[in-house]
């Protein structure tokens, strides 16, 4: 249970849904409310099926081209940790991804399913969470649904995006959004010392 409630908030530092707003926001902000709420849908299931899809062929990836575990856990490690850099100094993931949209017309893939809620680091995290070699099936499966239920979440936070927004402000957001990118830098060093501790025998 404890694991389970650990994942949840893994989940939740790595998607950011929070830091998602203000890009879904400035996204948007040519369309009415009904197609704000078709967009936020569509947003959060496609970013839903992308995480799905790397946590089942992930591992297939992985050792079809002859990556050992370790070697993983130090480069996935290292790609998480440079991406929760951006995180902590770099303009924030809001401010950031808000450059990327240049057609207000294909929103709902990208940026807002790509790479804002299915980002490199959630992908990169859930193949981590789910390797055969140290997960369980009921595991993975624990993790799956994790994702799914942070991705709920997600759906219900875009939905309501300019409400939170109000309440907040965009400043609020970018700090929470520095915190999980802490929380997530542990994480990607834990993993980086358990891939060397593997190498080395140590």
């Amino acid at each position: 249970m404890v694991e389970a409630i650990k994942t949840f908030f893994f989940m939740i530092a790595v998607i950011d849904p929070i830091g998602s707003i203000p890009v879904f926001l400035e996204a948007t902000k040519q369309f009415n409310n009904k197609e704000k709420k078709k967009i936020a849908l569509r947003a959060s299931v496609i970013a839903a099926l992308i995480l799905v899809f790397f946590i089942v062929v992930g591992q297939v990836i992985m050792e079809a081209m002859h990556i050992s575990l370790d070697a993983f856990q130090i480069s996935g490690g290292v790609i998480l940790f440079l991406f929760a850099l951006t995180m902590v100094f770099g303009e924030g993931k809001p401010a950031e991804e808000k450059h990327l949209i240049k057609d207000y017309k294909h929103v709902t893939i990208f940026p807002i399913a790509l790479p804002s809620l299915a980002s490199p680091g959630a992908i990169m995290a859930v193949v981590l969470l789910t390797d055969n070699h140290l997960y369980t099936i009921e595991e993975q499966a624990l993790t799956t649904l994790n994702v799914l239920l942070v991705m709920s979440l997600t759906c219900f936070l875009l939905l309501t995006a300019s409400k939170i927004q109000d309440r907040i402000g965009e400043s609020a957001i970018t700090v929470i959004s520095k915190i999980m990118g802490l929380i997530l830098a542990s994480f990607a060093m834990q993993s980086i010392l358990s891939g060397i501790k593997g190498s080395f025998n140590l």
